[in-house]
């Protein structure tokens, strides 16, 4: 990795750790394209390792059409998930550890065998996955205002933060998750429904997509890991006080405060 790179490395890192939001990535950096902002990812999470953390698993990020639209890619984005962004379901999150939080509901797949790219497909992902369970991702940015690009979410781990994991796991057992319905509440008021369906038409697709994507930088999704394979429905914001749940029907539920 280049001197720049590696810089922008300590940059995001030094963020995070003071809580003090960064000028955008593609603002101060011009020339970046989307793999530099891959290596970044993988900087940060390499220092982080050794450091003492452990991922535990993966998030694919921007599997709806308007979000891609949006950034204007036409294409998912991914990050990875650490074992001190893990959040057990009623657990509390301190808003001070964090920047701009917002919440979003995910249908979380647990894999029981490991899965290596190219040619990677949602049927091989349906049977390398043991568990299925409901998740909350918390999602943050190190950019200021969340005025960010494909290259700043992408280099600041997909805007990921924390993730609240449910107590229940479920088999697949030949269950369509595309019509597996989520609906999410803060402090006990509906704020969306969304379903299986909203992560590229299906989360097996999303997860097989990773699967592929990960295989360029020759990275594989591992046994035991959990995989987020992206929102059933727009991200809500939480700050102090907030109590957050999402209910995926005979997946269970799972819910996170904030203090």
């Amino acid at each position: 990795m280049n001197l720049l790179l590696n810089q922008i490395v300590e940059e995001l890192l030094e963020a995070e750790l003071k809580k003090q939001a960064l000028t955008p990535l593609t603002q101060k950096y011009s020339n970046l394209d989307v793999r530099d902002a891959y290596h970044i990812q993988l900087g940060v999470i390499n220092k982080k390792i050794k450091s003492g953390r452990k991922v535990v698993g993966k998030k694919v990020g921007l599997t709806s059409i308007s979000m891609q639209q949006m950034l204007g890619v036409d294409e998912p984005d991914y990050g990875h998930l650490l074992d001190d962004m893990k959040v057990s379901s009623g657990g509390n999150v301190k808003v001070n550890d964090l920047l701009s939080p917002k919440v979003e509901a995910e249908i979380g797949f647990i894999l029981g065998e490991d899965l290596k790219g190219p040619k990677v497909t949602w049927v091989d992902v349906l049977m390398a996955t043991k568990y299925l369970t409901p998740t909350l991702e918390i999602i943050d940015t190190r950019i200021a205002d969340w005025n960010i690009q494909l290259i700043d979410t992408v280099a600041d781990n997909g805007s990921s933060a924390k993730f609240v994991i449910g107590e229940q796991l479920t088999e697949i057992n030949g269950m369509d998750l595309r019509s597996i319905g989520m609906t999410l509440y803060k402090n006990g008021e509906l704020i969306s429904t969304g379903s299986g369906a909203a992560a590229l038409g299906h989360p097996a697709h999303a997860i097989a997509w990773l699967a592929n994507k990960l295989y360029e930088f020759d990275i594989p999704l591992k046994a035991g890991e959990l995989i987020l394979p992206g929102a059933l429905s727009g991200a809500i914001t939480a700050k102090e006080g907030d109590t957050v749940s999402a209910h995926f029907g005979r997946l269970g539920s799972v819910s996170v405060t904030f203090e």
